[in-house]
């Protein structure tokens, strides 16, 4: 989502106050200083890396989006259809620069771990925590209307949910690049990087694209339960557990569902498969720490979920989006695939679910631990 911040260095309560003038500090001129202290500033608010690079640096990106979506690789995802990806001016004409920033959410622990406990979930390293995108936003924000208290220019930020494809201008901005698994993959914070964006009407100097730095490796590609990647740097997200359980609204091809295992939000197996993850340390932001709720919860309990009670243990939460049906439809092929028999009572519970994607699923769990 896109916001504009508005270039009123002594805010409205300033001017009506009339001393908007004294609030004023004096504009930074020289474009290298901007962005010593631009930098500073990000850091304080919580991102580890940041890098700038121009609004053109990508124009090999949007011939890859069209072909993905030309194989039908992008599934449900019709958002991904919008012509003004992969062109940043499309989205805002006036930019010159754009800002990239990364927040580190690294696990305390290899979240594959979680894989191994069939009676209980796993749900990705970056849901485990607060929405990320309610705790970046606020940040850029701020660090936008520092941008222009102390440089002027106008300034709009990105977190995620608009037309703009981050990781390419991450790679472009000299973040990290764009791994095998399509994923940025940073020397400095491995896998685990929160992007956020700010366009600006400045022109601040660039920074160098980073390089690929896989090599011959394919950990990533080997780790995908699914063969989600047709080649390295192609996703086939039809296939991908991320997608399935997020981003599919219908009942999850039959032929994919033993694959999933007891991943029941989005995957992290061909990041947590990165060498890279060598250099990568836990999360700093404590909103994005893992809460003990929804670390391996039980497969059980999680069964047992009212709309009501979803929505109470998934506040602040992204996988509150999906809604109740998506999720408990997830949780019954992750106990179809537990093998753990005395789990047959949570399916056979919700086969008079209000929800024939549920009642589907329940179905097929039952038959699973029947075999």
């Amino acid at each position: 989502m896109a916001t504009l911040v508005p270039s009123s260095p002594g805010g409205d309560g300033a001017r009506r106050a009339g001393v908007g003038a004294l609030r004023r500090p004096r504009l930074l001129t020289d474009p290298h200083d901007v962005k010593r202290a631009l930098i500073e500033s990000a850091r304080e608010h919580g991102f580890e890396v940041v890098g700038i690079t121009r609004p053109d640096a990508i124009p090999q990106a949007s011939e890859r989006l069209k072909r993905f979506v030309a194989d039908g690789a992008h599934g449900d995802m019709e958002w991904m259809t919008d012509p003004r990806r992969g062109n940043p001016r499309a989205l805002w004409s006036d930019v010159q620069r754009v800002i990239m920033l990364g927040m580190n959410y690294g696990p305390d622990r290899d979240p594959r771990e979680t894989l191994l406990a069939k009676e209980r979930a796993a749900i990705s390293v970056y849901a485990q925590g607060d929405d990320y995108h309610e705790i970046i936003k606020p940040k850029l924000k701020s660090i936008a209307r520092w941008l222009i208290a102390n440089a002027g220019g106008d300034v709009k930020v990105f977190v995620d949910t608009a037309a703009l494809m981050e990781k390419p201008l991450a790679e472009a901005a000299g973040l990290g690049w764009q791994g095998k698994h399509t994923n940025l993959v940073s020397r400095v914070r491995g896998s685990w990087l929160f992007l956020g964006a700010i366009m600006t009407t400045l022109e601040l100097p660039e920074d160098a694209a980073d390089i690929d730095h896989c090599g011959s490796c394919r950990a990533c590609l080997d780790a995908c339960p699914t063969e989600a990647f047709p080649a390295p740097y192609r996703l086939d997200a039809r296939r991908c557990i991320s997608y399935l359980t997020i981003e599919h609204k219908g009942p999850i091809p039959l032929e994919l569902r033993p694959l999933m295992g007891n991943r029941i939000y989005g995957c992290d197996d061909c990041l947590a498969a990165c060498p890279w993850n060598k250099f990568a340390v836990a999360a700093n932001e404590m909103k994005l720490s893992a809460r003990e709720e929804l670390t391996a919860p039980k497969l059980a309990d999680l069964a047992t979920l009212d709309d009501t009670a979803f929505r109470a243990l998934f506040r602040k939460s992204p996988v509150k989006r999906i809604g109740r049906d998506r999720f408990i439809r997830n949780v019954m092929i992750a106990i179809g695939n537990s093998g753990d028999a005395s789990l047959a009572a949570s399916a056979q519970a919700r086969l008079n679910d209000d929800s024939e994607l549920v009642r589907d699923a329940a179905r097929w769990a039952l038959d699973r631990l029947a075999a």
